[in-house]
């Protein structure tokens, strides 16, 4: 294989916008063709990423029968991920698929299945893994200063009413906001405390109340070795979007917003740090240095896997537990009971 991994986008819209930034810039990645049914939607990034000269295509098996083609994203709406990521594995192309990983866990099964049998790698897009400022806190994390975590919390709010989608697939009964879009602060929370053990949530709808999906939902937490969590997700919010998260531990917090990321902790000398001598913590700034939807680092990490001949840091597995965590918190508002996620279907 060369040492640029050849890469077709399948489904052009507003993810493939992302996608095809981050393959255009990933030092490891080659664009090679692109397919959409739609004609129009297909040639609406030729100039501004100058693919005009990349072959298009409207039918996505086209693109599946080059063999000059290593690899694939699927960049569709969610309801098509199933049948155009087991297509792709079915012909030995590995596969990174947008976010979320699919709208129930039949699918996500089946995704995992197929690559099982095929042998080709299939790697999610939970992007919000690789924003610089999730990557600086998981390391803290892990490093062990701040102690025991006791509690973590995170929010996603986007107000989806005039973004691409919000009156066609957006709308999707089975697509709430927050599987398609909580998935972030639920997948970030996944990565600090673990598998959620059970969750309990409440859903309203008080802003987008022509949409057939709650906007708003706040879930609670059961993480092992008895951490605490909550989950806040708006899709009407009238504000920017925003990702912020806290995590508690037994020497320290940290909290991450749109603005940067703060550690908090005891002072470790007498050395005053603040005009206010009585303070009795320090507070350190870290620069977010944040990209937003670091796409171009996850299609770096995708290509790297694939050349490595290994398997990526967000295999089909991590999808579909962040997706099913989701998922169970849709099911815990509409019964108002807990649920205890149970991990089977993998």
């Amino acid at each position: 294989m060369n040492k640029k991994v050849r890469i077709g986008i399948i489904g052009i819209g507003s993810f493939s916008r992302m996608h095809m930034k981050g393959v255009t810039e990933a030092y490891n990645a080659e664009l090679v063709g692109l397919a959409e049914p739609d004609e129009t939607r297909l040639h609406q990034h030729d100039e501004k990423f100058r693919v005009t000269d990349v072959p298009h295509y409207t039918d996505y098996n086209e693109l599946l029968a080059r063999d000059d083609v290593d690899a694939i994203i699927v960049a569709t709406n969610d309801q098509a991920h199933r049948e155009v990521t087991v297509a792709a594995l079915k012909a030995g192309k590995p596969v990174l698929c947008e976010k979320p990983m699919a709208l129930n866990t039949a699918d996500c099964k089946a995704m995992i299945d197929a690559s099982k049998e095929s042998g080709a790698m299939l790697m999610i897009g939970q992007v919000a893994r690789f924003n610089p400022a999730a990557q600086k806190i998981i390391e803290i994390v892990k490093s062990g200063k701040l102690g025991e975590i006791f509690y973590v919390e995170s929010e996603y709010a986007h107000d989806y009413s005039k973004i691409p989608g919000s009156t066609g697939w957006r709308r999707d009964p089975d697509r709430h906001g927050i599987i398609g879009g909580g998935c972030h602060a639920v997948d970030l929370l996944r990565c600090i405390a673990g598998n959620p053990e059970e969750v309990f949530a409440y859903s309203s709808n008080k802003v987008l109340t022509d949409w057939p999906v709650y906007d708003c939902t706040v879930a609670s937490i059961k993480f092992p070795n008895g951490v605490l969590g909550k989950m806040f997700c708006s899709i009407g919010a009238k504000r920017p979007q925003v990702d912020r998260t806290v995590v508690y531990g037994t020497k320290g917090t940290l909290y991450k917003d749109t603005f940067g990321t703060y550690l908090y902790m005891d002072k470790v000398s007498d050395e005053p740090m603040f005009a206010d001598l009585n303070q009795q913590q320090i507070r350190v700034h870290i620069p977010n240095a944040s990209k937003g939807h670091n796409t171009t680092a996850e299609v770096e990490e995708f290509c790297a896997a694939i050349l490595e001949g290994r398997e990526s840091s967000c295999p089909g597995v991590e999808g579909a537990i962040t997706a099913y965590t989701c998922m169970a918190m849709v099911e815990s508002s509409k019964t108002g009971k807990p649920v205890k996620l149970n991990y089977d279907f993998l």
